[in-house]
Order: structure tokens, then sequence, then C-alpha cells
């Protein structure tokens, strides 16, 4: 029988790589399914995947763990993990490179330990705080001081600092879950995304008041499905189930593949290129993603 700690690792990998995966799956498709369409269509599949998963492990009536559901907590967490961050995730696809876009998602564990010290009151150390600068001075050589010669520089530029506004509200999405920790964690992710993909079906409905809905074709339909149910459902579940076999510490270590997949699978599958001060971008990023969180990890 395979021991926990090796359950645990195989489960935290497996998400590292699907979450790393998901900016360069999500440009595939990007110009087949409007951004918001796309948003409502994969949180949607989420929130199903999730509500199925919790009805089908909860060992309780469901009237007990909706004593003391923390709503605005749960609100919180769909506006802003859910509503805002894959509305802006997706209008970035559209604009810059998936190896651009991936790299600066990586800056999401620094961008957790920021706001842990802000508004958790949690220590920095002074190399978390080289780390910090580090990759904040990377995210800039990458979306705003380099440029990429297959794109329009203006739209780059936009695309990569609407990457960096999904990342904030992913770490405001990530302080307030930490508040909602007590609670069952499977039944809070479920609720959110419910409430995050509800906001979005009338932006949704608001992109497609000229032409009615799209007619999205069944390749478009795998690739919400993968997004959807195993990106947003099934990783969020392994998630929490790597969290109860491993140490934080250990789970946290791994967020650090995020990045690395994403920009492999860009570089390997699409394609595309990144120069010289990208480059260096990746290592400062990367570098201060390390540094930063080498003493306290918080949930991606």
């Amino acid at each position: 029988m395979l021991n926990k700690k090796f359950i645990g690792l195989s489960s935290i990998l497996f998400v590292m790589i699907v979450w790393g995966s998901s900016y360069p799956v999500t440009k595939i498709i990007i110009n087949d399914v409007a951004p918001l369409t796309l948003a409502f269509c994969r949180c949607s599949v989420g929130a199903v995947t999730l509500l199925l998963t919790f009805f089908i492990t909860k060992d309780k009536p469901i009237r007990a763990y909706l004593i003391g559901v923390p709503w605005p907590y749960i609100i919180f967490m769909g506006l802003s993990g859910v509503t805002c961050f894959y509305t802006l995730f997706n209008l970035s696809a559209q604009m810059t490179s998936a190896s651009v876009g991936s790299l600066i998602q990586g800056f999401i564990p620094v961008c957790i330990a920021l706001f842990a010290a802000v508004f958790l009151k949690e220590k920095l150390s002074a190399v978390q705080v080289i780390g910090i600068i580090a990759s904040l001075i990377g995210v800039m050589l990458i979306g705003f001081l380099s440029s990429d010669n297959n794109t329009d520089t203006r739209n780059s530029i936009t695309g990569n600092l609407l990457m960096i506004v999904a990342v904030v509200s992913w770490a405001a999405y990530t302080i307030m879950s930490k508040k909602a920790a007590h609670f069952n964690p499977l039944l809070i992710t479920s609720l959110s995304t419910l409430v995050g993909s509800a906001c979005l079906l009338p932006a949704a409905i608001f992109e497609n008041r000229y032409t009615g809905w799209p007619v999205i074709h069944l390749n478009s339909w795998l690739v919400i499905l993968y997004l959807g149910a195993v990106s947003s459902g099934i990783c969020y579940f392994l998630y929490s189930k790597s969290l109860r076999l491993l140490t934080a510490s250990q789970v946290g270590n791994f967020a650090n593949l995020d990045p690395v997949v994403g920009l492999l699978i860009s570089l390997i599958f699409l394609n595309e290129h990144i120069n010289i001060l990208q480059i260096a971008g990746a290592v400062l990023v990367l570098g201060g993603i390390v540094l930063s969180t080498r003493r306290s990890q918080l949930a991606n």
C-alpha cells in the first residue's frame, strides 16, 4: 500500500504541472472563445466538479457543514479569486505571450508572502525581503523593459499589466481563504467558485450581446473541460488533500514549479521565444520565489 507521503508528493506534483500548463493551454483557445465567456464556462465546470466532489466525500448532513459558514469571506473569495482573476487572466492571454504570462503568474507566491506580511502581520526575514525585491525587478524586466517582436508592444504591456493585477487578485483570495481555513476547505472553495461563476454570467452575456451565444467547437470544449474540471476542480481537491498529507513547507516548495512548467510548455509546444532581458527577469523571479517563500508558505 502506498504511504501517505508518496501520495501527497504525487498529488502536489500533478497539481503544479496542471496549474503550470493553464496559461499556455488558455492561450490555445483564447482567440476562439471570448475571454469572459471562457472564464464563465471554465469556472462553471470547476464549480460543478468541486460540488460533486464535496457531495461524494461528505461524511455528515449538508446542514451541519453550513452552520456558521462565513458568507462575506466566500463572496470576497468568489469575486477576487474567480471573477476578477479569471477575467484578467483570460484578457491577458489575448494580449501577451504564454511564456511571459506564465513567468508573471509565477510571481504569485511572492505576492502572497508580501500580502501576508501586510494583512496577516507575518514577519519577513531579510532573505525574504531580498527575494521580493528580486522578483519585482524580474517582473519589470519580463513585462515592461523587454519587447516581443512578434506582438504589438502596447498590447503586450497591457496584457502583462493585466496579469500582474490578476496575481494581486489571487493573492487577496489566498489571504482571505487563510482566514476561513478553519472551515471545510472543499466546501468553502466550492461555494466561492460557484459565487464567482455566477458573477461571470452577466459579463459573458454582455460580451455576446450583439452576436448571441457563440458556437463552441469540440476541441475548445475539451480544453474548457481540462481547465475547468482538472485545473479548477480536481486540482483544488488534490491540493487540499496534499496539505493534509504533507507539511505546508513541502507543499509550498512545489509552487516554484508553476512558472517553470508554463515556460517550458510555451517554448516547446507553442514555439515561442524569450529574449535575454526576459531570461534575466525569469532568473530573478524564480530566484526571488525561492528566497521569499523559504520560511512561510501560503496556499496557491
